[in-house]
């Protein structure tokens, strides 16, 4: 066994101990899509959006999760070409199968797009998503999880991929001192190159912050980027910052803008949120 993978392993053994010490005491492996956690031992709405770092913790077996950008706004401008897009209802849809397995799917209602004159719109891809917490689901500063996904061509009107493509997402979740939370996340994508019928690679990391403002309202700030294996193609990053709002505490809106500091990436994406937790 090599140097690192030693290392990695240590590093996993030890974040597990971490995670593992400060979980609940309560038989949560009784618990499962047929018989679903009761209310008094849920651990409550826990949202993926509105960074694009995602949690790792997964939603109560039995419980029905929904998160959704009412309205989200992407404009780039590369190469003396502009692209609009817009999505509309663009919906993680997630069903708690066990107390650390939850299943999601990500649809897209209806998805424009226009560059200078031309313009399509239609139904949008559909992405499954496994989430699997590995630990720290129940309690502790840390938890980790391992989230597959397969991205299903279910397109209209050219607005998506022609091919089934799919990845692994490994987020990290840290509680820091001073109420602070971080997040991060590695994902790993099998894409579909633009010019021909091959694959290539793709590398995403991000990191984010956050923290309360003021009663039930907390911002975030974050950073985002994007490698790619492909010939030719360009390191995409974004710099994002987003409020969220806990009307209940089932309820969430939310609200912000991700910034584009390369060129490749889109220079303004403003969105509009909600999540419930049934």
């Amino acid at each position: 066994m090599n140097p690192f993978s030693v290392f990695f392993l240590c590093g996993l053994t030890f974040l597990y101990s971490m995670g593992a010490s400060a979980d609940s005491t309560v038989d949560r492996s009784r618990f499962h899509l047929f018989n679903p956690t009761p209310k008094e031992a849920m651990r409550g709405l826990n949202t993926d959006r509105p960074d694009k770092t995602e949690s790792a913790y997964s939603v109560d077996a039995g419980h029905f999760q929904i998160e959704t950008d009412l309205l989200v706004l992407s404009r780039n401008s590369e190469s003396g070409a502009t692209t609009e897009n817009l999505g509309i209802m663009v919906s993680n849809l997630k069903l708690g199968l066990t107390d650390s397995i939850d299943f999601q799917a990500v649809i897209t209602p209806y998805t424009s797009s226009s560059v200078g004159t031309d313009r399509a719109s239609g139904f949008g891809d559909t992405t499954l998503r496994l989430k699997v917490n590995l630990f720290g689901n129940n309690g502790g500063d840390l938890a980790f999880a391992l989230m597959p996904f397969i991205i299903l061509p279910t397109n209209s009107g050219g607005m998506g991929h022609k091919f089934y493509e799919g990845g692994l997402i490994a987020p990290l979740s840290v509680g820091l001192p001073g109420d602070w939370d971080m997040g991060t996340m590695f994902q790993y994508n099998r894409m579909k190159n633009d010019s021909d019928d091959n694959f290539h690679d793709e590398y995403v990391t991000s990191i984010t912050f956050s923290h309360d403002i003021v009663g039930d309202l907390a911002g975030y700030v974050e950073f985002w980027n994007s490698i790619s294996s492909e010939a030719d193609a360009k390191w995409t990053a974004t710099a994002d910052f987003g409020l969220t709002y806990r009307i209940t505490p089932v309820i969430q809106l939310d609200a912000g803008v991700n910034i584009g500091v390369t060129d490749s990436a889109d220079d303004l994406n403003p969105f509009l949120g909600f999540s419930a937790l049934y």
